[in-house]
């Protein structure tokens, strides 16, 4: 195979998104929640992965991190992937970090980027269904729940558990 062969190859794969976030907490086990301003609705911290830059998953989550609440920290086990198909676009391979445990220190320090976000809140698990909905709050609750039993990596597919 020629190499424009094998790049017409390439070319015609189909194409998967890639994007990443942290789950991040408080002493109190509530979920940092940023709000965009360029959609409805509530999100985590995190976004698309620049993979043509050469970026990975969990770097991408830890620069997008950094970029809207202001916060550069290295990010803890991966939680949960999943894979996310809806109308109207290409498939999402969504991966979920642990952020770790915010002291008043970290959350004194949130600056959020303007150009994106509005504002950030703290919300408990019991409340999370109000702020997100779908895959991503099927997403961020199956990391709750890895987390609260310290086992493996939720292996998801629009928000749901398989394997």
């Amino acid at each position: 195979m020629t190499t424009s062969d094998f790049a017409a190859y390439i070319a015609g794969l189909p194409r998967v998104l890639a994007g990443a976030a942290a789950l991040f907490r408080d002493t109190e086990g509530r979920v940092l929640l940023v709000e965009p301003n360029y959609r409805e609705g509530w999100a985590l911290p995190g976004g698309t992965v620049e993979s043509d830059a050469g970026e990975s998953p969990r770097q991408g989550a830890r620069r997008e991190t950094a970029e809207e609440i202001g916060l550069d920290v290295e990010l803890g086990r991966l939680l949960a992937v999943d894979w996310v198909q809806g109308p109207g676009r290409p498939p999402l391979v969504a991966y979920l970090y642990d952020g770790g445990v915010l002291g008043e220190h970290d959350l004194e320090a949130i600056r959020l980027q303007e150009e994106e976000l509005l504002s950030w809140r703290l919300v408990p698990r019991e409340e999370l269904a109000a702020y997100l909905s779908g895959a991503l709050g099927r997403r961020v609750l199956a990391g709750l729940d890895v987390l609260a039993k310290d086992s493996g990596t939720a292996e998801l597919e629009n928000g749901h558990r398989v394997g």
